[in-house]
């Protein structure tokens, strides 16, 4: 064996221990501090339903402005019925999407660890 093909083992082989001395010490330490996957999807979720319920909010402000705006200044009663509708359609989805996190809220102790302890 030339003297470059021994050194060129020696650094595959000093690597691949270091490789495997860096996965040994990774795999036995213990994650104290770190969140389960549970918990980070969690907090993703309410993070997203909190921006939901805010850019719904600005939704359903101005879509009933618009329907209020035309109930007001229409001469067409079909045009006041349909904005009456629309007016009711918005609130009732308003308030479903915010009654949302109420409902999960008052239910995640109840059933936590996945256990039902009603």
């Amino acid at each position: 064996m030339t003297k470059s093909k021994k050194k060129g083992r020696k650094l595959v082989t000093a690597y691949w221990s270091l490789v495997g001395a860096g996965a040994a010490v990774l795999v036995s330490l213990q994650q104290v501090y770190a969140d389960t996957i549970w918990n980070r999807f969690s907090t993703i979720m309410k993070d997203v339903y909190g921006q939901l319920v805010a850019i719904s909010t600005i939704v359903a402000v101005t879509a009933a402005a618009i329907a209020l705006l035309v109930r007001m200044i229409s001469r067409n009663q079909r045009a006041v019925d349909e904005a009456t509708s629309w007016l009711k359609r918005i609130v009732v989805t308003w308030i479903t999407l915010n009654s949302l996190g109420f409902i999960v809220a008052y239910l995640q102790p109840l059933i936590a660890g996945g256990q039902y302890t009603g």
